[in-house]
């Protein structure tokens, strides 16, 4: 095992700024004020633009440099973004980001015209433009432009609806987010101690190999929704309202299609996903009935269904998660191992929890300039292995993206997002899939089921329940937390059946999902590890494939997500794909039923 060099295990934002008071802040911020209005000023009062490609183009380019080098903020709204998910009950870091915020809603307001205008050229002078070969490298951007066109307002209402965006939506999540992070318990530990955890903490106790501590754990996560329940309630009311009154202005049809929009697919590719995988609850379903029979329990109590599997008590320290990850993205490609070690030497990970710190695990990337930076919260578990594998193949992706050198490209949608995090996971799977020991092949196969089960079938049915909470909610004008967590328990018991007891207090657990904030990113999920074993499915029949994965991976949203896949000479249109995708976890869950019965242990 390569070992590498950890030098820090909290990020280095030195590529940033130099601290929370850096001098350096207020002289940064004047010259990206400086660059945004000379555009805006150079362009506000010109329309040759709307009528010229050549002269588009020139705009273009300049708006690409000023995405690249600044953004709305630049690096003043990456450092404090960082910054609070590390301290979330930080009074000055949210008044500073709060601060950054608001200048950045202002520039973005006042840059919008250029993008509002181009949507409206008439729709038959576009081909104009869309095939103009000096064009080439923004078509698709036009053509998504020209797309969502019927869905946008007059520059002065969207200036509106930008504005209102902090008070009708960030404030109420920043709020429940604080709240929970906030909150701390004393529960038992490893050591048979009690000790004081923060959630995020208490969280991840919840699946905890030894009853008695996760049971603890599970009592302690039921009275921190308990207490908090109104609030969150409150918070999610609030901000469906604002959702229902920006879907109604933009003549949103669906609650999910302003998400669909964005993730650059037809309504009609998200259902046949969702749709394929509500078809075969019955995989799920067999999957908890193995797992019960397993650990040897009549039924397993709804936070037990993420226990792993095995008699393994191993923990990892971070070293040997980083060395297992390295060696396994060492095999596959130079690129990626290299990628890893510069993101873990350049103190570019934030690794283990506190209090205050956000919980769960993301990868950011908020300019093409900038680096990439990842959050962990790392207690040792093999899943704390899997997350680090995830993240990093998001910081991956980005980093492919870059080469391609266009920011009007960098970064895709949601859809594509989690294909090279789920890719990532599926080349790790793999490597401990040849485990020859029965014992550490039987655990490795159910942790693998669990994580298909949970990101294909659960997240289809969480879309459901998504989209019935919504559809709810414009109906009756308010929901109770009482009516919402009758929704995920019903949604709840659809996929897990009747081998898993929905415990008393489950049905407020949606309370903590982030998700359900960023309104139906849940499908991205299934179609992240669905995507990703057929790629790692050709990659495996034929190694030289690691260029077309390459190709993808650098794609960003050069293409929509149905053309780029296309390409690799696969069609996410047809139902059947999806179904495809689904056959193979239903092999996998066959496999491991019959070593379990070879074994004698069900």
């Amino acid at each position: 095992m390569v070992k590498l060099k950890i030098k820090k295990t909290t990020w280095n934002l030195k590529s940033l700024f130099e601290g929370d008071n850096d001098h350096q802040i207020k002289k940064r911020r004047k010259i990206v004020e400086k660059e945004s209005y000379k555009f805006i000023n150079k362009w506000e009062k010109r329309d040759d633009y709307l009528k010229s490609p050549k002269v588009l183009k020139q705009v273009l380019d300049e708006y690409e440099k000023w995405i690249s080098r600044f953004g709305a903020m630049g690096d003043e709204e990456a450092y404090f973004y960082l910054r609070y998910y590390q301290e979330q009950n930080n009074s000055k870091l949210k008044a500073s980001l709060g601060i950054v915020e608001n200048l950045s809603k202002r520039i973005s307001n006042d840059m919008q015209f250029f993008m509002l205008r181009i949507a409206r050229i008439p729709q038959k002078k576009q081909p104009k433009f869309l095939n103009y070969k000096g064009l080439g490298n923004y078509k698709h951007l036009l053509e998504k432009i020209f797309n969502e066109s019927q869905y946008l307002l007059s520059e002065k209402e969207e200036k509106i609806l930008n504005l209102k965006s902090g008070p009708a939506y960030t404030n109420w999540v920043n709020m429940t987010e604080g709240f929970l992070s906030r909150e701390t318990r004393k529960v038992l530990d490893e050591d048979g101690k009690r000790k004081e955890k923060s959630f995020s903490e208490i969280l991840s106790l919840t699946s905890n190999r030894k009853k008695n501590i996760r049971d603890e754990a599970a009592k302690a996560v039921n009275e921190i929704f308990q207490k908090n329940g109104d609030i969150v309630e409150a918070e999610m009311n609030a901000i469906m309202a604002d959702k229902q009154i920006n879907d109604e202005l933009r003549g949103f049809s669906r609650p999910d299609s302003s998400m669909h929009i964005y993730d650059d697919i037809s309504n009609k590719i998200a259902d046949n996903l969702v749709d394929a995988a509500i078809e075969r609850l019955d995989i799920s379903k067999r999957y908890y009935q193995l797992k019960a029979k397993l650990l040897k329990v009549k039924k397993l109590q709804y936070y037990e269904r993420n226990v792993e599997y095995g008699k393994k008590t191993k923990k990892y320290t971070y070293q040997e998660a980083v060395g297992i990850v390295f060696d396994v993205f060492l095999k596959i490609d130079q690129d990626f191992a290299d990628i890893f070690q510069k993101l873990i030497e350049n103190g570019q990970i934030d690794v283990y929890p506190k209090k205050g710190k956000s919980g769960g695990g993301f990868c950011s990337h908020h300019l093409m300039s900038q680096e990439t930076f990842i959050l962990l919260n790392f207690t040792g578990e093999l899943s704390d292995v899997f997350t680090l594998a995830h993240e990093v193949g998001h910081g991956i992706n980005n980093e492919f993206m870059k080469r391609k050198g266009n920011a009007l490209n960098f970064g895709g949608p949601l859809f594509m997002a989690e294909v090279s995090s789920k890719l990532m996971e599926a080349f790790l799977f793999e490597e401990i899939l040849n485990e020859k020991n029965e014992e550490l092949r039987l655990a490795t196969m159910m942790m693998k089921l669990n994580d298909q089960i949970s990101h294909v079938f659960s997240s289809a049915t969480r879309n459901k329940f998504e989209s019935e909470m919504h559809y709810s909610f414009r109906e009756k004008g308010y929901l109770s937390k009482e009516e919402i967590g009758s929704l995920y328990k019903k949604y709840s018991i659809k996929y897990m059946g009747s081998s898993v007891e929905q415990t008393l207090g489950s049905e407020n657990w949606w309370m903590h999902i982030s998700h359900l904030r960023i309104f139906f990113y849940n499908y991205q999920y299934g179609a992240g590890i669905l995507l990703a074993e057929t790629l790692k499915s050709s990659f495996k029949k034929d190694p030289k494939f690691i260029e077309q994965i390459k190709k993808f991976l650098s794609a960003g949203s050069e293409k929509s997500p149905a053309d780029i896949f296309q390409q690799l000479g696969i069609n996410i249109k047809v139902k059947n794909f999806w179904n495809q995708g689904i056959d193979e976890i239903e092999e996998l869950l066959i496999e491991t039923e019959k070593l379990a019965k070879k074994m004698g242990k069900i």
